[in-house]
């Protein structure tokens, strides 16, 4: 597929790389154009660079991996139309730490980021995902060992069913893949971050993740 990555951070790279090792079309999206460290990656594994709206407007498939309180600007630059019929798949979190450390989520509106992306951009189709692990862990579900589970969410099936399958290339096993139904599954993926974060103080690593045991 051609898939734009938003964000040039660390979620961002990560992604774009692994998606680039599976035979993609990857245009990292920053900013501006002549951002040094995206032009440095797209030289490295010869994939393309470009703005938010340069990136996203060739590509079948969008995700977002700004921070989550700058992804509805990022998103703006974007703009509505190249946005238009494509899977937006969000694994950004609202994370907020002007009042230290551990940062605190942002909920707007009690619900979720992912869903006032929706709401601001309602023929986009969004699908929240790995948004609960380290980036590592995203594309390499190896890295932990057992029964862990990625979770999925959207209101459009289709939409979910490709993100699956993205899901499926990095490694992830179809029993692991949790359908949490419609976008407001994202409520609860957004606040598990807080207890993401609590354990990777405790644990002093980022190589683990959430279970679900059903009896």
């Amino acid at each position: 597929m051609r898939i734009a990555v938003l964000g040039t951070g660390e979620v961002g790279r990560r992604l774009a790389t692994a998606l680039v090792s599976l035979g993609h079309e990857v245009t990292l999206g920053s900013r501006t154009a002549d951002h040094a460290g995206a032009t440095a990656w797209a030289a490295e594994h010869r994939a393309a660079h470009g703005t938010f709206a340069g990136a996203a407007s060739g590509a079948e498939l969008v995700v977002n991996a700004t921070g989550g309180l700058v992804s509805l600007a990022a998103l703006e630059a974007v703009g509505a139309e190249n946005l238009k019929g494509k899977v937006l798949l969000d694994v950004s979190n609202p994370l907020d730490p002007s009042e230290g450390m551990p940062p605190k989520v942002v909920t707007p509106e009690g619900g979720s980021l992912a869903e006032q992306i929706q709401r601001t951009f309602p023929e986009a189709r969004v699908v929240k995902s790995l948004n609960t692990m380290a980036n590592a862990v995203m594309v390499d579900p190896s890295r932990v060992p057992g029964d862990h589970c990625v979770f999925v969410c959207g209101d459009d099936p289709e939409a979910k069913a490709v993100v699956s399958g993205l899901l499926r290339s990095f490694g992830w096993p179809e029993a692991r893949i949790v359908d949490l139904g419609d976008l407001s599954g994202a409520r609860g993926a957004e606040l598990l971050l807080p207890l993401w974060l609590r354990l990777y103080a405790s644990l002093g690593t980022t190589d683990f993740n959430f279970a679900v045991l059903k009896a």
